[in-house]
């Protein structure tokens, strides 16, 4: 339950930062999702092949943290996009520089 919650808040968080960038936030927040799992599944197929199928705890930690990391992974790609200006300055003509 606390997972769905985290996903949910990541989520959105990097929404909001694809919409600052000018980008649609549903695309990046269908790719946050989608890399949630994928690296929450990846997680899971190495902790089996590290620790054994006995072993849950340290299973689920590390398909936690990879999951937790994929968040960090798309919010790095958003960051490095270029933010969207705002075109005021543009808008601005001669005469409006006078009083």
């Amino acid at each position: 339950m606390l997972e769905i919650i985290a996903i949910i808040i990541l989520s959105k968080k990097n929404g909001k930062l694809a919409v600052q960038k000018g980008l649609k936030s549903g695309t990046w927040i269908l790719y946050s999702v989608l890399t949630w799992i994928g690296f929450e599944v990846l997680g899971v197929l190495v902790g089996i092949m590290t620790f054994g199928e006995e072993n849950v705890i340290p299973i689920y930690l590390l398909a936690l943290i990879l999951a937790v990391s994929s968040y960090f992974l798309i919010r790095s790609i958003l960051e490095k996009k270029p933010d969207v200006l705002d075109d005021d300055i543009n808008r601005i003509g001669v005469r409006d520089l006078y009083p």
